[in-house]
C-alpha cells in the first residue's frame, strides 16, 4: 500500500486527505440523518394530544425544543400561539430555515470534495506525464523502465482521484435528497399545527356578543331556511334601507346643482 502511494506522486497526500474528509463526513450525516432523530414517529400524535386537551406551557415548549429538529420547529409554533396566524407562519418559517442549514451541515464540504478529487488525480497525470517526457528528454527511450514511473504516477493519481470522488458524490446525492424529504415531511407538520392551534383558538365557534346587530335581532342571526316569511322580508328592507338613502341624497344633490 506504501508503495502505491509513494508512486502515485506528491499529489497523493491531498487526495487521502480528502478521502478521510469524505468518510467522516459521510458517517456523521448518516448518524445525525436517521429518521428517528430528525422526525419522531410518536412526537406530532403526542402534541396533537396536548393541543386537544390544551395543555401547552413553558416546560412542553422548552421539552419539545430539545426533542428533535422538527420539535424544534413545532416549538416556533407553540411559543407563538397566541399570535395572528401570519406571524406564527413567519416564526415557523424562521425556524424551518435554522433547522434546515443544520441538517445540511458539512454537505456544501462533501460536495466540494466530490468535485476537486477528480480534478486532483487529473494534476497528478500531468505531472506523471510530464516525468515521463523528461525521462524520454534525458534519453531513455530505449529503456521502458525509464519511463515506467512517470506513466505509473499518472494512472495512479487518476485511479485515487475517481476512488475518492465517486462515493464522495453519490453520498451527496443521497444525503440531500434525504434532507429534502424531511423538510417536505417538516412543512406538512407545521401546517398541520398552525390549523390545529387556529382551530382550538378560543373565540373560534362562540355566539354573538349582546349588543351585536346579529344578537339585537335574533331573526338575522339565525340562516335563511330557519327564518320565517315575515322576517326574511325584514330582514331583506334592512338590507335596501342603506341602497335607498344614498340614492335619495344623489337626488336631492342634483336638485341643488344650478342648470347652465
Amino acid at each position: 500500500m506504501w508503495e502505491i502511494v509513494r508512486a502515485g506522486g506528491p499529489f497523493m497526500w491531498p487526495i487521502i486527505l480528502c478521502s478521510i474528509g469524505a468518510a467522516a463526513i459521510i458517517l456523521e450525516r448518516l448518524w445525525t440523518l436517521q429518521e428517528k432523530r430528525v422526525l419522531p414517529r410518536d412526537l406530532t400524535n403526542r402534541l396533537w394530544q396536548l393541543v386537544e386537551a390544551n395543555q401547552i406551557n413553558d416546560k412542553v415548549i422548552a421539552a419539545l425544543e430539545q426533542n428533535s429538529p422538527l420539535g424544534r420547529v413545532l416549538a416556533a409554533g407553540l411559543a407563538n400561539r397566541h399570535r395572528s396566524r401570519e406571524i406564527m407562519m413567519e416564526r415557523l418559517e424562521d425556524a424551518g430555515r435554522h433547522v434546515v442549514h443544520d441538517l445540511e451541515r458539512f454537505l456544501n464540504t462533501l460536495g466540494t470534495i466530490a468535485s476537486i478529487s477528480p480534478l486532483l488525480g487529473l494534476l497528478g497525470t500531468v505531472t506523471g506525464i510530464i516525468k515521463a517526457f523528461d525521462a524520454l528528454q534525458a534519453g531513455a527511450a530505449g529503456d521502458p523502465r525509464m519511463l515506467s514511473g512517470g506513466i505509473a504516477e499518472a494512472l495512479i493519481a487518476t485511479a485515487a482521484g475517481l476512488c475518492v470522488a465517486i462515493p464522495a458524490l453519490i453520498s451527496y446525492r443521497y444525503l440531500r435528497g434525504r434532507v429534502e424529504g424531511f423538510v417536505i415531511e417538516m412543512e406538512k407538520d407545521a401546517i398541520k399545527l398552525a390549523d390545529a392551534l387556529e382551530a382550538a383558538r378560543p373565540g373560534m365557534h362562540e355566539a354573538p356578543k349582546p349588543g351585536t346587530h346579529e344578537a339585537a335581532r335574533p331573526e338575522l342571526a339565525r340562516p335563511d331556511f330557519v327564518r320565517s316569511e315575515p322576517a326574511r322580508a325584514e330582514a331583506l328592507r334592512a338590507e335596501a334601507r342603506p341602497e335607498s338613502a344614498r340614492v335619495e341624497a344623489l337626488r336631492s344633490a342634483a336638485r341643488r346643482v344650478p342648470s347652465s
